[in-house]
């Protein structure tokens, strides 16, 4: 499918994507699109990310059969281990990538946003690994929930910024994250963490999270009925959907029920994209609502808005209370305790099995797109 391979025309997927920002953004934007461009075809470049996803984030990250849930949901569940990778989670592919770029660039600094702290932890990482300044912001109640990653982000080095305004969640960090470029954008890069924002972010992110996609293609070895991820702005579900995008393949993605942009939401402008966002009656940016401090987010990326559109992915919705119980079912059926957001994708396996959604016999690959350490404290006090 050609808009999965290629730079979208004009940063458009269809009717959704583009670029809505200051206007002392644009250049920086261009100079991004331009920069990722030259180095996404530069050998020397990808050589160097290829090294570093083997020999330091630890990939390919195994596919690995749940074959005790298979056995009990009557369907064969094949999981891609991004919990595996170094950091605990996806987001270290898209950050070495990006943050490869920024020293290419000449830039000295990164500044980041992230809602349940994977996305900072692991841009901490790359700028501790590249000798780069990191800056992170982090709703003030994301903050709280996730003690164990700001932990981790300070540990490394980076400075974490408590956001206190609106919702004091990711959205909300992702607002300061982007003022904060506008004010140091000669010497700092936003590192984006989803596959939102304006463009070249919604392409370049994609392409660099793609790597999931082709591995766990070419490891399931025959194509599988059924494709599934969780989605917040959905840079894990991207990068997985990416591998199976031109073959027969379901591609699902699954939301938070307080999040769910693709289902209860209407296209609109948020951070820098057109795509599909959850507004009020005036159309002002509603407030998203999830156990998943990363799924805690009223947008979806841009691309999956068009996917959506066009019929060639399906978005369903969770619970909170089905994710728990699939964090808790999944530990105890696999040894594996996923995060709160990979759990998402998980509760709508458990939920469909067996049903015209996803027939007994189907052949099922997840990603799980990270660990769960850092939502114990979560789990402990309910999903409230």
């Amino acid at each position: 499918m050609s808009t999965l391979m290629t730079e979208p025309a004009a940063g458009r997927f269809g009717d959704f994507g583009g670029r809505f920002v200051p206007e002392s953004l644009v250049p920086a934007c261009d100079a991004l699109a331009a920069a990722f461009r030259e180095a996404w075809a530069d050998p020397a470049f990808r050589a160097e990310l290829d090294e570093l996803l083997v020999v330091y984030a630890g990939r390919p990250t195994p596919l690995t059969p749940a074959r005790n849930l298979s056995a009990d949901l009557g369907i064969e569940l094949l999981l891609k281990r991004e919990d595996l990778a170094h950091t605990g989670s996806h987001k270290i592919n898209n950050v070495l990538g990006q943050a490869l770029l920024a020293r290419r660039m000449g830039k000295g600094r990164l500044i980041a946003e992230t809602g349940a702290g994977q996305h900072g932890v692991a841009t901490a990482t790359a700028a501790a690994l590249l000798g780069l300044e990191a800056t992170v912001y982090m709703g003030e109640r994301d903050i709280e929930r996730q003690q164990l990653n700001v932990l981790r982000m300070t540990t490394l080095g980076a400075e974490v910024v408590p956001v206190g305004s609106g919702s004091r969640t990711l959205k909300d960090a992702t607002n300061e994250a982007m003022r904060a470029w506008v004010s140091d954008v000669d010497r700092a890069h936003f590192l984006l963490g989803s596959v939102g924002g304006p463009h070249p972010y919604p392409w370049m992110v994609r392409e660099l999270q793609r790597v999931i996609g082709v591995e766990a293609r070419r490891q399931s070895r025959t194509v599988p009925d059924v494709v599934v991820a969780c989605v917040g702005g959905g840079s894990n579900s991207a990068g997985t959907f990416a591998g199976f995008a031109d073959t027969s393949a379901r591609l699902v993605g699954v939301e938070a029920a307080g999040g769910a942009a693709m289902t209860n939401g209407s296209p609109g402008v948020v951070h820098g994209a057109r795509s599909m966002v959850l507004q009020d009656a005036d159309g002002q940016v509603a407030e998203a609502e999830s156990v998943a401090a990363g799924l805690d987010y009223p947008g979806i990326g841009p691309e999956h808005a068009h996917l959506g559109a066009i019929g060639r992915a399906e978005y369903h919705t969770v619970k909170d209370d089905e994710v728990v119980e699939a964090v808790r079912r999944l530990a105890r059926s696999e040894g594996i305790i996923c995060a709160l957001e990979s759990a998402h994708a998980v509760a709508w396996v458990l939920r469909a099995a067996g049903t015209p959604e996803l027939p007994t016999g189907s052949r099922v690959v997840l990603t799980l797109s990270g660990r769960g350490d850092k939502d114990m404290a979560t789990l402990l006090g309910g999903a409230s």
